[in-house]
């Protein structure tokens, strides 16, 4: 059957599975069933441990890329390093509201207790998290003295601003020298996106284990936070997507009856294909024939966006990692939710063009290492994702024709004032 084939149905089927049959032997299994389940748990930890050793050198990987990839964009003209603050201001905004929309949120609907001590036991609990530091050990922190160390150790976002130098670094260097470094650093991250696949292979699998324990920790009171996570993360999109349509309506200056005309076919597409890519070519013909954004404006500027673009990125991700941070209590200090905001700005940009199931593993666990929280959680968080995912491909589409008809309209003012003065 078709729908067998996608791996998002497989691995949440493999989460209701697991969940099912965890809460069936809590319920009637005894001791010995338990202590079956707790075996096979146990290789639900290895396949979680088979992804975790691809991060490290996916996110250097990946980042370095990524900046080499800004930085050619930026270097094609004027327009596009325009396009390329937007972005950038952008992402901020999308990291920043993030954190204070997905908190208030949470302040307002709690996790219950619980549900979550529950959910802590089943998905295992956190280790012991280093004391956060203070402002003058988090700025003497920020580069790496030994990024070999810092890699082993799980300190990201030095990692992080040792990737971005070297990035930059190597768009310094001569065409050929940088081709090549680039091409390595391309390789190795294609590489390690070719271990994640083939433990993805393995995800329902590796889901199914681990929902096991929860499962026979839990019961049936998994799905109720779970179920709240889904509307947390996928709020975040939401929202994001409603601020693209505040800015088309007032700094791009379009009528609102005039914009949901021109991108309901886009959003209708990104609902049914959760991809940007796939929503290219209805973006650009709709903003030029409905939105009157001049042809080489949106050749340039949709398509750059949609390769180092993705407003609800930060948003959406940082939203996982604050549910998660309720879920096991913790409150990340200032210095911790800065390294959070930064290294989700980073991944942003460096994990553009992965396949979803990848990007998701790759953008997150970075943060909730900056944040000092644990990633116990993420594979039963990833088999739902296809939720939240709709909200981010939505979010990404309106912003991505948002800022092409700001870019569109800041041009023309250019163009009218250069015809005055003449």
């Amino acid at each position: 059957m078709k729908f067998l084939k996608s791996l998002s149905l497989q691995v949440l089927i493999a989460l209701t599975a697991g969940l099912v049959v965890g809460a069936v032997a809590a319920a009637s299994g005894g001791p010995g069933a338990a202590g079956v389940i707790e075996s096979i748990e146990s290789l639900g930890g290895l396949w979680l441990n088979a992804l975790r050793m691809t991060v490290v050198p996916l996110i250097f990987a990946v980042l370095v890329t990524g900046i080499a990839q800004v930085a050619d964009a930026a270097a094609t003209g004027r327009l596009a390093v325009r396009a390329v603050i937007w972005f950038g201001v952008l992402l901020l905004i999308s990291a920043l509201f993030s954190v204070a929309w997905c908190n208030g949120l949470l302040a307002l609907w709690p996790v219950d207790e619980t549900a979550a001590a529950a959910l802590r036991a089943g998905a295992g609990a956190a280790s012991e998290a280093p004391p956060a530091p203070d402002f003058a050990a988090w700025v003497r922190g920020l580069a790496p003295s030994n990024p070999l160390k810092a890699a082993s150790e799980d300190q990201i976002l030095p990692l992080v601003v040792f990737a971005v130098f070297t990035g930059f670094a190597i768009t310094r260097l001569q065409q050929a020298a940088a081709q090549s470094l680039v091409a390595v650093f391309q390789a190795l991250g294609d590489a390690m996106i070719v271990i994640v696949r083939w433990v993805l292979m393995a995800a329902p699998v590796g889901v199914f284990c681990l929902a096991l324990g929860v499962g026979l920790r839990t019961g049936a009171g998994a799905a109720g936070i779970i179920g709240q996570y889904m509307v947390v993360a996928a709020s975040a999109g939401a929202m994001i997507t409603l601020l693209g349509y505040v800015m088309a309506v007032t700094v791009a200056r379009v009528p609102f009856g005039r914009w949901a005309r021109a991108t309901a076919p886009v959003l209708a597409t990104a609902f049914a294909t959760q991809s940007s890519l796939a929503c290219l070519p209805a973006m650009i013909e709709r903003a030029r024939d409905e939105l009157d954004v001049p042809e080489p404006v949106a050749n340039l500027i949709l398509p750059l966006a949609v390769a180092i673009f993705r407003m609800t990125s930060p948003a959406v991700n940082l939203a996982v990692c604050i549910f998660i941070a309720h879920v096991y209590g913790i409150q990340p200090s200032p210095a911790q939710y800065t390294s959070g905001i930064l290294v989700a700005l980073a991944m942003g940009v460096g994990s553009i063009g992965l396949p979803g199931q990848v990007s998701f593993i790759i953008s997150v666990a970075p943060i909730c290492a900056a944040l000092n929280l644990p990633i116990e959680l993420l594979p039963i968080l990833l088999a739902v994702e296809v939720v939240p995912d709709i909200f981010r491909t939505l979010g990404n589409v309106t912003n991505d024709m948002a800022v092409t008809s700001v870019l569109a309209r800041g041009e023309e003012k250019r163009a009218a004032a250069a015809s005055s003065q003449a």
